[in-house]
């Protein structure tokens, strides 16, 4: 459900804003962790923790994306690795401490401590204040571009499915993740079946570790004007594919080991870099609703992969065939990919982004963005020179550049 609702999450964001967006997701996931503490009968948990439950994390978890690029421009990268890591980290500690409380307190009081934790979503929302731009002046024109853009009485961002780069991406990314869930699901059983004295949940465990290690450090990496983010987004899925189509001839743990760190770290390189390639390919106005239905896409491979893999094991009594089938998809969409360095970029989405640069640096206040008159003074006084200022640089794909 978090990913499923994802497109709705995003329309919200347009509509209604970040903040009231994801205070309502809060609220939502809130109500309906701390509802299924009281249910007894599996019916209703369905309604409350999976719908109710998921439809408010999926309010919450679109916005907090997309907030992102409101504030950071050259290390969008970087924060998005930040702020995804913490996934990474709950991945490994959550087990830990559910299991503590489900032995100790049991079931119903676990699901209510688990609320209140919830409920910090809401007080985390407050904080986002999307950049108002003060003075602004619209023309005519804008404002007709504006309404062109939406269908009358519509909610949908029409611009970004004429967006042949985002249509191809958008195709691709769901594609290559058709396999992506099964090491996680699968991994543990395959262990028992080949090594029936080895800990599986520690394979899990360093996935998750690396992933979040991954996050950060490619995060941080795709920032550098240098780096081409779909490029790195392609290395990523090819190597995810091979990795674990290599899980079927290890027969040694630590073999296993070794093979499951890397595969982290490239889950993160591919999780982190999501929303800052967005907002490359369709620019700041429209990288919610492509953030939302890229994820809204994605829910379908990643719900149907490790089901198939099952029904696999069934009939073939191992896991050889399914762990060379999941490495297909990454690898075709790595491939696939090669596709969108061929696109040029549409030139109203680059003076989208221009104009979308030059408004944020109006309204973000002093402590976050250099003071023009400063900068005036700074390359008079040569200033620049002695200290080595530091400005935005460009950001190339193809014929195009965007700022970074």
């Amino acid at each position: 459900m978090t990913f499923l609702l994802s497109p709705v999450a995003s329309i919200l964001t347009d509509k209604l804003g970040i903040r009231t967006t994801s205070f309502i997701g809060g609220l939502m996931a809130t109500v309906g962790m701390l509802a299924s503490s009281f249910v007894n009968s599996l019916e209703l948990l369905y309604l409350t923790y999976g719908v109710l439950l998921g439809s408010g994390a999926s309010l919450a978890y679109t916005p907090s994306l997309v907030v992102l690029g409101h504030y950071f421009h050259r290390r969008l990268g970087f924060v998005n690795g930040l702020v995804t890591a913490g996934s990474s980290v709950f991945t490994m500690v959550m087990p830990l401490l559910l299991s503590h409380l489900l032995n100790t307190i049991e079931l119903a009081a676990t699901l209510q401590i688990l609320a209140l934790m919830m409920a910090s979503l809401m007080l985390c929302s407050l904080t986002f204040r999307p950049l108002i731009v003060q003075h602004q002046r619209i023309s005519e024109q804008e404002d007709h571009a504006s309404e062109e853009s939406l269908p009358k009485g519509g909610c949908l961002d029409l611009t970004i499915w004429r967006n042949r780069k985002y249509l191809l991406w958008v195709f691709t990314i769901p594609t290559a993740l058709f396999g992506y869930f099964v090491p996680y699901v699968h991994l543990v059983q395959h262990v028992k079946d080949i090594l029936p004295n080895a800990n599986g949940e520690i394979l899990v465990t360093c996935i998750g570790l690396t992933s979040g290690v991954g996050r950060i450090i490619f995060g941080k990496l795709a920032d550098f004007p240098f780096i081409n983010r779909i490029m790195l987004q392609q290395v990523a899925f090819m190597s995810i594919g091979v990795l674990t189509m290599v899980l079927v001839v290890a027969r040694y743990f630590e073999l296993l080991i070794v093979i499951c760190l890397f595969m982290g770290l490239f889950d993160g390189c591919f999780i982190s870099l999501l929303g800052p390639i967005a907002f490359d390919v369709v620019g700041q106005k429209g990288a919610s609703q492509a953030i939302g239905f890229l994820l809204g896409f994605c829910s379908v491979p990643l719900t149907v992969g490790p089901p198939v893999a099952g029904l696999l094991y069934d009939h073939m009594k191992n896991y050889n065939l399914a762990f060379l089938l999941a490495g297909i998809p990454p690898i075709a969409g790595s491939i696939l990919l090669c596709l969108i360095h061929r696109i040029p970029q549409p030139r109203n989405e680059s003076l989208d982004e221009e104009k979308g640069t030059r408004e944020i640096k109006n309204a973000v206040p002093d402590l976050i963005q250099p003071n023009d008159a400063f900068d005036n003074i700074a390359r008079k006084s040569g200033f620049e020179r002695q200290h080595k200022w530091q400005y935005p640089k460009q950001r190339t794909y193809g014929n195009n550049s965007l700022e970074s």
